[in-house]
């Protein structure tokens, strides 16, 4: 916020509020404090605020602000599983800037992925296509760089879709609606065999395989244990 915008930003809140009083250098202080917001958002969050307080100081216009963001943030449903490329700095960063572009609106109620076209491009909210929010929506383009879509299926395991949960390319593994930290063992073993050019594991074998293995193996571990319990 500039210190034009804080001026007219307190002429808003007197013409809101008119018992309450300004002096000479209330835009000065008012324009400290609101800095890190642009105009758009502290007059909404005054409308708000005007509905139900008398006077509305800046720590009230902080405070709606901040909520309205969270709940942007929140409803935005941002799921990024980043760029192995990218070092620890280059991924906090990029994720800063995607959760900064998801409090601005950019978004949209979604998730940050549903929100890139096909040219990769930010959905804008109505009226939107030009002005700061264009370059939010560049800069939050970068920040997410490559596209899940464009991994290499025979190298990241996230490059294809799991047969195991049914992600998508891209997107996490799931188990019991929880994302999952590394991908299931038939995602990982599909993309070591399309790197070796072999064809894929038939799923229900597999599955089959691994519960036949896994009772091989219990049944081992009871006869073990029983000779034990008949010395005793």
């Amino acid at each position: 916020m500039t210190e034009e915008e804080a001026i007219d930003l307190t002429e808003y809140v007197q013409a809101a509020c008119p018992a309450q009083k300004f002096g000479e250098y209330t835009p000065d202080v008012w324009g400290e404090i609101l800095a890190p917001y642009s105009l758009g958002e502290a007059r909404a969050a005054v409308l708000v605020l005007a509905g139900r307080l008398r006077f509305i100081a800046p720590a009230d216009i902080v405070a709606e602000v901040k909520a309205r963001r969270a709940e942007r943030i929140e409803l935005a449903n941002i799921v990024v599983d980043g760029d192995p490329a990218h070092t620890g700095a280059e991924s906090a960063a990029a994720y800063r800037e995607i959760i900064k572009a998801a409090g601005d609106g950019l978004t949209g109620p979604s998730s940050i992925r549903a929100s890139l076209g096909a040219a990769g491009r930010l959905a804008l909210p109505p009226g939107a296509d030009h002005g700061p929010y264009e370059g939010r929506a560049a800069a939050a383009r970068a920040a997410i760089g490559k596209m899940p879509a464009d991994r290499d299926a025979t190298k990241d395991p996230r490059g294809r879709a799991c047969r195991r949960c049914g992600a998508a390319p891209g997107i996490s593994c799931t188990t019991g609606g929880r994302r999952r930290r590394d991908v299931h063992p038939i995602r990982l073993e599909d993309t070591r065999r399309a790197a070796a050019g072999l064809p894929l594991l038939d799923h229900d074998q597999e599955q089959a395989r691994i519960k036949d293995a896994s009772a091989a193996a219990l049944a081992r571990a009871v006869e073990d244990q029983e000779p034990e319990a008949e010395a005793s």
